[in-house]
């Protein structure tokens, strides 16, 4: 009586416990059935069926991975290139920016020594600035704060460039011989003498030396010379070449085309006569 008192009250619990217990020992002996038949080798065929069914899925989601892999490593490669080909440009153009500083440092050490051995510093003050614009007048960086005043000279080895015109704290317009309103007293020589004359800027790249006696010798390709009567300039600067020599009969004097030797814009350094 007491066993089969135990036995009630066990399956008691397990009804409480397991919901539905008939289900559980269906699946239980089901699976107990299919353990017997797979060591029996009764389930082989219905196993390859299924493998034969499976394995097209299972190698499209492979491969459908492998693609998605793929495309993302490609993403990833694209946007690191990417991001390495922007450090390679900011790099080059480190590089570029620092070349050209060189370049120009280069150039400007090289103007200072070239001047000093068309003009002594040890009579004439001369300070370097560079030019940062040139349309009617060429602009400079150096202003009043470092001694410039209007009036005073500015050249390039042995070439007169013009005169300061306007004077800022830390910048100045030099008016070039090309000016309309520049006039120097200047001279051409040759084998056959000099040519004693005015020159004076024209609008663009000209300048005429005018005032020549007819009997003075002027030629193209002699040089120009300043004559040095402005109190600013010193004598025999180079201000051009003469182009064309212009005589009419009837004239008193005779004029000549006067070009600069070389390009202002090509410079990297002018120097101001301060003294």
């Amino acid at each position: 009586m007491w066993v089969l008192a135990s036995c009630g009250i066990l399956i008691q619990a397990m009804s409480k416990a397991i919901p539905n217990p008939k289900l559980v020992l269906f699946f239980s002996f089901l699976s107990l059935v299919i353990f017997l038949l797979d060591i029996a080798n009764l389930l082989n065929f219905p196993k390859k069926m299924i493998f034969y069914i499976t394995n097209p899925v299972s190698f499209g989601i492979y491969n459908t991975h492998q693609k998605i892999g793929r495309q993302f490593h490609f993403i990833f490669a694209a946007r690191f290139a990417a991001q390495e080909n922007k450090a390679l440009k900011e790099q080059t153009a480190k590089l570029f920016s620092e070349n050209a500083q060189l370049r120009k440092k280069l150039a400007e050490a090289e103007s200072l020594l070239s001047q000093e051995k068309h003009l002594d510093p040890k009579t004439y003050n001369l300070l370097p600035a560079r030019p940062i614009g040139l349309s009617r007048y060429l602009k400079i960086d150096k202003g009043s704060s470092s001694g410039i005043k209007v009036g005073q000279a500015a050249v390039f080895e042995d070439n007169y460039l013009g005169k300061v015109k306007v004077v800022t704290n830390e910048s100045a317009n030099i008016e070039l011989l090309t000016d309309p309103d520049s006039k120097v007293s200047a001279f051409s020589h040759n084998q056959e003498g000099k040519a004693k004359g005015i020159l004076g800027g024209q609008f663009g790249t000209e300048m005429i030396l005018d005032k020549i006696l007819h009997e003075e010798k002027v030629s193209v390709g002699d040089l120009v010379y300043s004559e040095g009567l402005e109190e600013f300039l010193p004598r025999g600067l180079i201000l051009g070449s003469v182009t064309q020599v212009l005589e009419r009969e009837n004239e008193v004097f005779k004029q000549a085309k006067v070009i600069p030797v070389f390009n202002i814009g090509d410079l990297d350094l002018v120097f101001v006569i301060t003294d």
